[in-house]
């Protein structure tokens, strides 16, 4: 075990990666947090990233995730910014999309709402997949078969969970604030298309972690070379 200059190196070295996200995150935090197009829903939309970074980083030590699992958090939360910078219903994908390839989504497949929210509900279920498996190993193993189902529950209950505070925004603020907050557009099954979003990315992600597996164990199982 080491002591003095030799421990400090040694946490610096494995605490790098994580610190250059947690930085570079905080760069597009502040930089679309300037002006963004309703400060009111802004604010509402990261009281959840405050929460989870009041719960990352105090138990960064007892909890080490993967520099894997570092990365999809770091990504969804920098999707989540856009949403809340622009408002999720009005983030113009739909313009970026065209100026980069010359046609626009909306044009192409005659959408007729912003699905900005519906790719942040998958992005959730996809990029979280890898932070709950490692959570879940560390405070309450699965076995079996539930090593591959209790991932995807536990997703599936933070989006159910998620859609009941949306709901109770919309009931305690009302007016604009609760229907930016809320984003249905006017669709009346917005909550179970969300969730099912999610669904469908937690079940590619876990879908991929079978295939790793699977190939993981084919090749320790495949005769070396004499």
């Amino acid at each position: 075990m080491q002591g003095g200059n030799g421990e400090v190196a040694g946490w610096l070295a494995g605490d790098r990666y994580p610190l250059l996200l947690l930085g570079a995150f905080g760069v597009i935090f502040v930089a679309l947090g300037i002006h963004p197009w309703f400060r009111q829903d802004w604010l509402l939309e990261n009281m959840l990233v405050f929460a989870a970074l009041a719960v990352f980083i105090p138990t960064y030590r007892r909890l080490r995730f993967s520099n894997l699992a570092y990365t999809f958090l770091f990504a969804f939360f920098a999707l989540h910014e856009v949403g809340a910078h622009y408002t999720y219903s009005l983030v113009p994908y739909d313009s970026w999309i065209e100026q980069l390839g010359g046609t626009a989504l909306r044009a192409r497949f005659g959408l007729q709402r912003n699905h900005y929210d519906r790719v942040i509900h998958f992005a959730y279920g996809l990029f979280m997949m890898a932070p709950a498996i490692e959570l879940l190993r560390a405070v309450a193993p699965p076995r079996g078969v539930w090593r591959y189902l209790l991932p995807v529950f536990f997703i599936l209950s933070h989006s159910a969970l998620y859609e009941l505070i949306e709901y109770g925004a919309a009931l305690v603020f009302g007016g604009d604030l609760g229907t930016a907050y809320n984003g249905t557009q006017g669709d009346a099954w917005d909550s179970q298309k969300d969730m099912a979003c999610a669904l469908a990315g937690s079940v590619l992600a876990m879908a991929c972690v079978i295939v790793r597996e699977v190939a993981r164990r084919g090749r320790s199982a495949a005769p070396s070379p004499s």
